[in-house]
C-alpha cells in the first residue's frame, strides 16, 4: 500500500489546515481545548463555516452538493479536522440517513431535505435501538399502522443521541409480522415536534446529557415520509450501518489523545510519563496503544478502498468498528490510570469557561480525562456491539 501523498493532495492538506487555523471558529476549539462542553449553537456555527467553504459533507456525491473529493482528499481532511481539535461534525443527518435519502428517497424528500442536513440548519436524530432490542435490532416493536396517507406509530426508542437537540428523527419501525424478523420493517421520518413524540433525557455516568428515551403514543407521519418501499427498512438500515461503522476510525483524534496524554502527564503530580507507579509499565502500555493506532489506521485506508469506485463499504466495516472502539477505550483506560486518586471529579460541570475554579489542585486534564473514560464505555456497545461485529466477521469466514 502506498501511503505517500501527490503533490496535489499535499496542497489540498495544506489548504485544510489553514482553513481550520484562520477561519474556522477560533472560539469553538478554544472551548474544546479548555475542556468545555459544546452548546448546540456551538455545534451548528463549528459545521456552517465548514458549510460555507462547501466542505460539510465530504462524503457526499457532487450532485447533492458533496465536493466532489476522492477519497484520499476526504481522509486528509478528517485527519486535518481532529488534527486541529475541531469536534466532528453531527452524524445522524449528514453520515447517516442523509446517505439513505440520497440513495433510496424520492426526488421530493431529496428536495426537502437535504438542503437543510447540508445547511446545518435541521438536526436529526436515530430512532433505531429499544428497550430488549438494542444490539438485536431486528427485534424491534415500535408499530406504524398505516391510516389512510398517514402512519400512526407506537413505541419508544432509547440511548437515542441528541433527539434533544434534534428537529427531526428518522426511525425504523415494524409494519408488519413476517416469519423472518427483519422483515416488515420500515423506515419513517418524522418531525421531533409531532404530538404524540416525547423526549426523556437520559443522564449518563460521565454527568452529561447526550442520550434519550423517545415515546411515540399515536404519533402521525404522512406517507410520503416513509423512505423506500413498506418493508424493506432492513435494507436501508444494512446500508446506513456500513457508512456509520467506517466513521469510527478517528485515527487523528486519538492520535491528539495520545499526545495530549504525553503532556498530561508532565501536569500529574508524578511528573513523568512513567506513571503513578514509577515503573516502566505505563510507558510499554502507551506503545501498545500506538501500535494498535497504527494496525487501525492501516485496516481504515483498505476499508475505505472500495469507496474510490463509488461501492458502499461492506462489512469490513466491522473489523474497523471493533478495534476503533477499543483503541479508544485503550486510549482513556490510559488516562484514567495517569490521574491516579484524582480521578474522581467525572461529575464536574464543564459549561462555564471558569468550571476548573473549583477543583483546587486536582490536575487540569483530570476532569475531562475521567469524563471521556465513563463516556467510552458505550463505544463496544454502540452502533453494533462488539459481539454482533465478531458475528457478522465470523459469517464472512463462512463460520
Amino acid at each position: 500500500m502506498d501511503l505517500s501523498l501527490s503533490p496535489k493532495d499535499e496542497a489540498f492538506r495544506q489548504e485544510v489546515r489553514a482553513f481550520f487555523q484562520e477561519e474556522y471558529p477560533q472560539a469553538i476549539l478554544a472551548k474544546i481545548a479548555n475542556g468545555q462542553t459544546l452548546t448546540k449553537a456551538d455545534m451548528r456555527a463549528g459545521e456552517q463555516a465548514m458549510a460555507a467553504r462547501g466542505w460539510l459533507a465530504p462524503a457526499w456525491p457532487r450532485e447533492y452538493g458533496g465536493p466532489g473529493w476522492t477519497v484520499t482528499q476526504r481522509f486528509i481532511f478528517d485527519e486535518e479536522l481532529e488534527r486541529a481539535g475541531a469536534p466532528g461534525v453531527s452524524p445522524m443527518g449528514l453520515l447517516y440517513v442523509a446517505p439513505v435519502i440520497y440513495t433510496f428517497g424520492t426526488e421530493d424528500q431529496k428536495r426537502r431535505w437535504l438542503p437543510d442536513i447540508l445547511a446545518s440548519r435541521v438536526f436529526w436524530a436515530q430512532g433505531y435501538s429499544e428497550p430488549e432490542a438494542g444490539s438485536d435490532l431486528a427485534s424491534l416493536r415500535t408499530r406504524a399502522v398505516r391510516d389512510g396517507d398517514h402512519y400512526v406509530i407506537d413505541g419508544e426508542k432509547i440511548w437515542t443521541s441528541d433527539a434533544h437537540h434534534a428537529e427531526w428523527i428518522f426511525c425504523l419501525v415494524r409494519t408488519s409480522d413476517e416469519a423472518k424478523k427483519q422483515a416488515g420493517i420500515t423506515f419513517l421520518c418524522l418531525p421531533m415536534d409531532t404530538p404524540g413524540v416525547e423526549v426523556k433525557p437520559i443522564i449518563t455516568i460521565d454527568g452529561g446529557h447526550h442520550l434519550n428515551r423517545v415515546t411515540f403514543t399515536g404519533a402521525r407521519t404522512p406517507i410520503e415520509n416513509r423512505i423506500g418501499e413498506e418493508g424493506m427498512g432492513w435494507t436501508y438500515a444494512r446500508h446506513l450501518l456500513a457508512h456509520e461503522r467506517t466513521s469510527y476510525a478517528h485515527v487523528a483524534a486519538k492520535r491528539r489523545q495520545i499526545g495530549a496524554l504525553l503532556d498530561a502527564s508532565k501536569d500529574a503530580p508524578w511528573g513523568d510519563v512513567l506513571g503513578p507507579d514509577g515503573s516502566a509499565a505505563f510507558r510499554r502500555k502507551l506503545a501498545e496503544v500506538d501500535l494498535q493506532l497504527q494496525g487501525l489506521e492501516m485496516t481504515t485506508l483498505r476499508a475505505l478502498a472500495p469507496l474510490a469506485s463509488g461501492e458502499a463499504p461492506g462489512d469490513e466495516a466491522s473489523i474497523i468498528k471493533i478495534a476503533a472502539t477499543e483503541t479508544a477505550q485503550a486510549v482513556t483506560e490510559l488516562f484514567l490510570e495517569l490521574a491516579g486518586p484524582y480521578a474522581q471529579p467525572f461529575f464536574a460541570d464543564r459549561r462555564a469557561s471558569d468550571w476548573r475554579g473549583n477543583l483546587g489542585d486536582i490536575p487540569a486534564f483530570a476532569a475531562p480525562s475521567v469524563a471521556s473514560y465513563f463516556f467510552t464505555r458505550a463505544q463496544t456497545i454502540y452502533g453494533g456491539a462488539t459481539e454482533i461485529q465478531k458475528n457478522i466477521i465470523a459469517r464472512q469466514l463462512g463460520l
